[in-house]
């Protein structure tokens, strides 16, 4: 009798740990599409990167021609004639020589550039915060699943040890100590559920959909380990290609143009200039109308502006230097950052291999404490014991994978080679279960 009372124990605990079916279950890719229309962090960087790719253009204008109307109209009152005078003029002014303006192009390339990788780097920002997210869910739903299962299986051994008691094969005490266990089982369940309603709107924010279901990991999932095996080429990689260190790159190369262009204050400057103009209306002749043409080149020389150009060059090399300075901290932050991300994947795996195999030790003492129990060489709380031991495992379990997951993504972000292809792969590991 007891027997079979437990193995339906144990078939409802199974039951209570599968999730039911939904056809319209979200997986990681659509909550990642979902968030790349709502997200505003991610909104802002798009419309930063719009809005920055403008500056070749302002660049370029420096170097273009420019072309210029202007008029009066004047009404004179002197002692010795009253009369009106208007004048317009049409001026085009085409730079010849402007070191400072060429730089100054030059720059605005490297700021588009630099806006091009500060967008990349806000996608990789958007694609790791869904993946944390997303699988902060599913963590928090395996957590309040492996909970109730536990506690359908507390119940049952609840019910079983009054029972026992009632007819005089079990005493007061394997009573009380299960449901000092169901007790504080229920609380667990009440902190999980909130939990998991935390997780839910964490993720909601972002996506902007309060997700109902979501596509979990497949059963008996293997993690890969991460290509190439040695975190040396991680390393290199990120010293290389980090987002973080090429934005840096860009910023010496700016500060560099700064110099030069700073430099060229002190240089001469030629300009190509035409003008067409009209006046009419002159104090010698009131009713004479004048049109002239003229071009020629216009040669400016700075000679003195109170050391301001020789300042702005001082300012521009200690920036420049502050620069390069940001940029060997960036290379050994980025280095840092891929080894501990590597570690942290390598730890992972063995994590994930440690509490696979401790699944089955628990199961199988579970087990055997069941059936001492059925013979009387285990106690109650021997069953329950084992029963949160496995319980907890399993739970432990699903979290480590998540992890190892989103550090997989962090790792490869961190050397600079996260893509949408990635979010992808883990994507293929979900099912609608």
């Amino acid at each position: 009798m007891r027997k079979t009372q437990l193995a339906a124990a144990v078939a409802a605990s199974l039951a209570a740990v599968m999730l039911v079916p939904d056809a319209n279950a979200l997986d990681l890719m659509q909550a990642y599409s979902q968030a790349q229309a709502y997200d505003s962090q991610f909104a802002s960087a798009r419309a930063a990167h719009m809005a920055s790719a403008e500056k070749s253009t302002q660049g370029l204008s420096t170097l273009l021609p420019s072309l210029g109307l202007t008029g009066s109209l004047s009404k004179i009152d002197s002692s010795s004639a009253n009369y009106e005078s208007n004048n317009i003029q049409l001026q085009l002014k085409q730079p010849l020589y402007n070191p400072a303006n060429f730089d100054l192009y030059e720059q605005s390339k490297l700021q588009v550039a630099a806006s091009d990788i500060q967008f990349a780097q806000a996608q990789n920002d958007l694609a790791l915060r869904v993946a944390q997210a997303y699988f902060d869910v599913l963590a928090a739903q395996d957590a309040t699943t492996f909970i109730q299962a536990q506690k359908t299986a507390i119940t049952e051994q609840l019910e079983s040890a009054k029972r026992n008691f009632e007819v005089g094969t079990a005493t007061i005490t394997d009573t009380h100590e299960a449901q000092a266990r169901f007790d504080l089982t229920l609380a667990q369940e009440i902190a999980a559920q909130n939990d998991l309603e935390v997780k839910r709107n964490a993720l909601a924010q972002i996506t902007g959909q309060l997700p109902t279901d979501l596509a979990g990991l497949k059963n008996g999932v293997k993690l890969s380990p991460p290509e190439p095996a040695k975190p040396d080429e991680w390393v290199s990689g990120a010293q290389a290609h980090n987002f973080g260190v090429t934005l840096q790159q860009l910023a010496v190369e700016i500060a560099k143009r700064d110099i030069t262009r700073n430099r060229a204050g002190h240089l001469p400057t030629l300009d190509f200039v035409a003008s067409q103009g009209r006046t009419q209306g002159l104090a010698f002749a009131p009713n004479l109308t004048i049109s002239s043409t003229s071009y020629g080149v216009q040669f400016n020389l700075p000679l003195f502006a109170g050391f301001a150009a020789t300042s702005k060059v001082r300012e521009a090399i200690s920036l420049e230097d502050k620069a390069r300075a940001d940029l060997d901290s960036a290379v050994r932050t980025a280095a840092q950052g891929a080894r501990t991300a590597f570690l942290g994947v390598q730890s992972g795996l063995s994590q994930v291999r440690a509490l696979e195999a401790a699944e089955v030790s628990t199961k199988s003492a579970l087990e055997s404490n069941r059936l001492g129990y059925e013979v009387g060489v285990r106690i109650n709380i021997d069953v329950l014991n084992a029963q949160q031991q496995l319980y907890s495992t399993r739970r432990d379990l699903a979290k480590a994978r998540y992890d190892t997951m989103v550090n997989g993504l962090k790792l490869k972000a961190l050397a600079g080679s996260l893509a949408e292809a990635d979010l992808a792969q883990l994507n293929s590991l979900l099912e609608v279960r």
